[in-house]
């Protein structure tokens, strides 16, 4: 078998209940085609979250089981699962740690919050979803209007409609690195 792109990268995805369907599939499944290994951690390991449209996740692991050097990225979906898991100091440290260790950051739709409340967005460019948009200024960010946004190791999109675009920044920075 052939090499693919993201041989050997590990990336943790959130999940927790009402998280965006195709937010977070979409991403894993084209990450796993690329090669890497995606994790999915919510406050329980094993546990049945149901998504906003109702698809179910399974998650593989609890986000307090987790630490930054097994991965080698973040990503958080969105949906209304953001506002919750941003309460989560496990969550906070994480994202932290990424963002020390300048490892990828995924963020799309409401999933910003997560990032705005591990305050490491602090003159990054980014975009998110238009309910966000205030938000993500006031913590700092510098907004911009488009599918995707790539500002070193961080990458974000507003909407499921820019899954391919966030797909395709998430491997630009994994390659990179």
């Amino acid at each position: 078998m052939s090499k693919t792109p993201l041989d050997g990268k590990r990336i943790l995805c959130f999940v927790g209940d009402v998280y965006e369907d195709l937010e977070l599939w979409y991403p894993k499944l084209r990450l796993e085609e690329a090669g890497a290994h995606v994790t999915v951690a919510g406050p329980e390991e094993g546990v049945t979250y149901s998504g906003k449209h109702g698809y179910p996740c399974v998650s593989d692991a609890a986000i307090d089981e987790m630490e930054v050097d097994d991965f080698h990225g973040v990503i958080c979906p969105g949906g209304f699962m953001p506002d919750k898991l941003r309460r989560d100091p496990k969550v906070l440290e994480l994202v932290q740690g990424f963002n020390a260790h300048l490892k990828l950051i995924a963020a799309i739709c409401h999933g910003g919050w997560i990032p705005i409340s591990a305050k490491v967005y602090t003159q990054v460019r980014v975009t998110g979803s238009p309910g966000i948009k205030d938000d993500l200024i006031n913590a700092g960010a510098i907004w911009e209007n488009k599918p995707v946004v790539v500002d070193r190791h961080f990458v974000s999109s507003r909407k499921p409609d820019d899954l391919p675009d966030f797909c395709r920044g998430i491997i630009s920075v994994l390659t990179e690195t």
